[in-house]
């Protein structure tokens, strides 16, 4: 006992002494350590909010762009559906928004695959390919294109030939073993960031029998080198076909691309090639398969699911005819007979026949005779009526009157079963590409992307244990760590772009599978210059460009802005309360965001809790860089607008020459402004084409024409003269 007890260690003199000179709650030293405690966690927790707050402006932005995107293209439908040209170059210039989305048949698209007709000069110096392809290929194009070098467009094309000839083979939902390799590794959005690609396959390794690779879409867009990563994927899915999968993204979409930048880049790199790869590249996306299941238990797509989600129907889609998924297809309806073809050429040819081949008729001594030719003969010109009318009858009725009218209620009723099974398959297919998770229960349409759904931890559930799966991975939205996971751990997102809104704005993640099929993640940042930047100085860069994002866009909105804040104001004092002012500015742009929160980088100026709105709205640091002479409401149009408005140019544009005539730019505006609902009128509209045909040659180079009002950043201070670039986001 009293040997235990002097072991003791609390008895030990020194350690009692030790203990008797530490500081109480009141000796200064404790007190500074507990002041020092509480101002860090304050500092972090205001560093935490801003990089909330930052966070939601981009997302907001985003999102918003892409339902001005969807909204745009329903017009476009709604147009085709509704719109009466007054003249065929109008017919003309309606259809050709839409012959982009065609789907070519094997014909056509080997005249725009013609690689043979493509030659290569003996001074190009970039890659050589050779088919089939080696793994020292694909590893020749990552190292060639580390050197800023360019596959010429005789390779891409042939890689696009054999790359479209494989996916045919693919389902829609691929399946992959962990018994083949020893691991899958996942990766969500790339957008076009070929540094992010770079640095995953040098932490990972290349594709190999050892190593799989499921990309989940999005490949492109956005980024300066989307053609390089899909080349990439593209060789390496050829040489591994076993071990590398690719799903198809929203961005697999040409419609998508004319707004976001991959059909401007595959153009400028490509020129007098550029529109053969494009089109080659559109019928490649529509047979990427639209997902990817891990030993029958993981389920990898882009976007989400619904609760209509039907993997089985899923299945069995043709997804190749879905070549834009961003707009339904459309209804097909019997045309209505023009009267003015009845009336002239279609009928009166019709009569000309009947009679000239009176002469080639039975003797009507012959009654029988006579009366079976004339069957026929009436026979073979209702037929003709059909073919006009888009119906076809094969029925040969004694009454003809009859058969006519049965043909064409088995014809409408056919078009209508029809019209009800595209629809289904295009909603389950738009729900994975572009659906996100919500944490309430149940399935919601998705107002703010403006396509798919927000489902619910319920739906989920149910879809697992219909189809006995663990969980989903799919990607479709930024994350601040690369990766996240919700539905109590059983939908995680995965995004493989980092700095994707600014530098220092997010980390890029990858997630890798074993046979146990516990995922394991690997984060990184591709940017050097986001490794040297502290956790202020980075918060403090993303929050500076996404604030000028934000002004941008109040900016593009004044003219409304002021109608809101005159609400507000009924006694025309020219001031509101910031109260009043931040329900003005959401009523107006619609974001979501916390304005009571932001309005100290927003509004500078108040007195007694009060804002001179004018002012305010003069002091938003934006300018426009030239064209004074252009009034100021044309101006915001066209600034709010741009986005649209390049989407349209490019659309119409369909030789991709960067040019469009004056005829088809004041068409373009009024089109445009039945849209967005705008006051333009004919002489405004002219002047505005005369003012931006820079060389007087009648077209309009529609770069030039963005440049000519692109808007730049006013510094606060005066000694600030050297605008700041754009950020990423407001390009969105």
């Amino acid at each position: 006992m009293g040997s235990g007890s002097s072991a003791n260690p609390n008895n030990c003199p020194q350690r009692l002494e030790k203990r008797r000179t530490l500081p109480d709650a009141t000796h200064p030293a404790f007190k500074a350590a507990v002041l020092i405690q509480r101002w860090y966690r304050r500092y972090v927790a205001r560093l935490e909010m801003r990089r909330r707050c930052t966070w939601r402006i981009f997302q907001s932005i985003e999102y918003s762009c892409e339902q001005d995107q969807i909204k745009l293209h329903n017009f476009f439908s709604y147009l085709m559906d509704h719109f009466t040209p007054r003249s065929s170059g109008e017919r003309d210039f309606i259809s050709r928004m839409f012959t982009e989305e065609e789907n070519y048949k094997e014909s056509e698209l080997e005249k725009f695959c013609d690689y043979d007709s493509v030659e290569v000069p003996d001074f190009y110096t970039g890659p050589h390919l050779s088919f089939p392809l080696l793994p020292d290929h694909a590893a020749a194009l990552l190292e060639a294109f580390k050197q800023k070098q360019q596959l010429h467009a005789h390779y891409v094309l042939k890689l696009l030939h054999e790359t479209r000839k494989h996916l045919k083979q693919l389902p829609n939902i691929n399946h992959v073993s962990t018994c083949y390799s020893e691991e899958v590794t996942v990766c969500g959005d790339l957008h076009g960031q070929l540094d992010d690609l770079f640095l995953i396959f040098y932490k990972n390794g290349l594709p190999s029998p050892e190593k799989s690779y499921v990309f989940n879409g999005d490949f492109v867009d956005r980024g300066k080198n989307s053609i390089e990563i899909l080349i990439i994927l593209f060789a390496f899915l050829l040489v591994y076909p076993k071990e590398v999968h690719l799903n198809r993204g929203n961005h697999e979409d040409h419609m998508v691309n004319l707004r976001y930048g991959f059909t401007k880049e595959v153009m400028q790199k490509y020129k007098g090639h550029g529109k053969k790869i494009l089109k080659m590249i559109q019928n490649v996306f529509c047979w990427l398969p639209l997902a990817t299941l891990i030993d029958h238990k993981v389920l990898i797509l882009h976007g989400g699911v619904s609760d209509t989600t039907d993997l089985d129907l899923l299945e069995n889609i043709e997804r190749h005819k879905f070549v834009s998924v961003l707009r339904g297809k459309k209804k097909k309806k019997p045309r209505l007979i023009d009267w003015r073809d009845i009336n002239g050429d279609s009928i009166n040819s019709s009569l000309t026949s009947l009679s000239s081949s009176s002469a080639m008729a039975p003797s009507m001594t012959d009654r029988m005779e006579f009366s079976k030719w004339v069957r026929k003969t009436v026979q073979e010109q209702l037929e003709k009526c059909r073919k006009l009318l888009e119906i076809e009858s094969d029925s040969e009725d004694d009454d003809i009157t009859c058969a006519t009218s049965v043909a064409m209620s088995k014809t409408e009723s056919e078009l209508s079963e029809s019209w009800q099974t595209i629809q289904e398959e295009w909603k389950q297919i738009i729900d994975v590409l572009w659906s996100d998770p919500m944490p309430q229960e149940g399935c919601i349409v998705n107002t703010v992307r403006g396509g798919g759904c927000y489902f619910g931890p319920d739906v989920t559930e149910k879809l697992l244990q219909k189809y006995n799966l663990q969980f989903l991975i799919r990607s479709h939205e930024c994350k601040p760590e690369g990766y996240e996971f919700c539905h109590s751990r059983k939908v995680l997102t995965i995004f493989s772009a980092s700095n994707y809104y600014e530098i220092g704005s997010n980390r890029g993640a990858y997630v890798k599978l074993g046979p146990d099929l516990v995922p394991h993640f690997v984060q990184y940042q591709a940017s050097k210059i986001a490794h040297t930047l502290s956790m202020r100085q980075r918060i403090s860069r993303v929050e500076e460009s996404a604030f000028r994002a934000l002004r941008e866009k109040l900016f593009a909105h004044t003219s409304n802005l002021i109608n809101a804040f005159k609400a507000y104001d009924k006694d025309d004092t020219g001031l509101i309360t910031l109260s009043n002012w931040a329900t003005a500015v959401e009523s107006v742009l619609h974001l979501g965001l916390p304005w009571r929160m932001l309005r100290p980088q927003l509004v500078h100026n108040t007195t007694n809790g009060m804002m001179e709105y004018k002012s305010w709205l003069d002091d938003l640091a934006i300018e426009k860089r030239s064209q004074e002479h252009i009034q100021s409401s044309m101006l915001e149009i066209i600034y709010r607008n741009r986005s649209n408005l390049e989407t349209i140019f490019r659309i119409i544009d369909s030789d991709h020459s960067g040019l469009i005539s004056f005829e088809e730019f004041q068409q373009t505006w009024k089109l445009f402004s039945s849209h967005m609902n705008l006051e333009l009128t004919d002489e405004g509209i002219y002047d505005l084409a005369r003012t931006i045909d820079f060389n007087k040659d009648g077209n309009i180079d529609f770069n030039e024409f963005l440049e000519a009002f692109r808007l730049i950043e006013r510094s606060h201070s005066e000694d600030k003269t050297d605008p700041k670039p754009t950020p990423k986001s407001s390009k969105r």
